[in-house]
């Protein structure tokens, strides 16, 4: 078993409550919640198969399915997870640890998706020393020709040490940007979202 996720064990009592209400509180305000789910959109085809790992309360996974794709979320927190199925139904949504995915379908054979989203600092939330194996638990679930988008902010992950935890995997970097909205990558950038397909 895998050690907790920074979620849990680096986070203030109320944390998930106080995420959860800050998202609705920028829906109510008309604030734009849905960059990362437009470059998805973008870039599969219509009723795409899309993961969203460590969805939060929902809003790109939400987004994707009201534009006609077939959405699982996951997320290791149960609040969260209760509050994506509150204010965006319609996906799948699971409470589950990265480190350990496995989502299965009736007939025991794992679910594989045309697109993997992992936004909002996800890797820089899971347990330490476990991005490596996140990264592969996402490959795993990935469909051949797919591709995984992962986001953080370089100041809470280093580029460095998620190019480090890619060499680990059979996934390799087929593009990164400084933004969701498609901005070049550059050395000082203080955001990167990298893009992600089986070697």
């Amino acid at each position: 078993m895998t050690p907790a996720p920074r979620w849990i064990t680096d986070t203030a009592p109320g944390h998930s409550e106080w995420y959860i209400q800050r998202f609705r509180e920028m829906a109510a305000n008309g604030d734009d919640l849905f960059g990362e789910g437009r470059l998805i959109d973008a870039m599969v085809a219509r009723s795409a198969r899309v993961l969203d790992a460590g969805c939060g309360p929902g809003r790109v996974g939400g987004y994707l399915h009201g534009v006609g794709h077939r959405v699982t979320g996951v997320d290791v927190d149960p609040k969260l997870i209760e509050a994506a199925q509150t204010d965006y139904p319609g996906p799948h949504w699971r409470v589950a640890d990265l480190a350990e995915l496995d989502l299965r379908r009736p007939d025991g054979t794992r679910e594989q998706f045309d697109a993997i989203v992992c936004a909002g600092n996800v890797l820089a939330f899971v347990a330490p020393n476990t991005e490596a194996v996140v990264l592969q638990r996402l490959s795993d679930h990935l469909l051949p020709d797919g591709f995984v988008a992962v986001g953080f902010h370089t100041a809470k992950l280093a580029v460095e040490t998620f190019d480090a935890a890619l060499t680990e995997t059979d996934l390799s970097l087929d593009l990164r940007l400084s933004t969701w909205d498609v901005r070049p990558w550059h050395d000082d950038a203080d955001f990167a979202v990298s893009i992600l397909r089986r070697a």
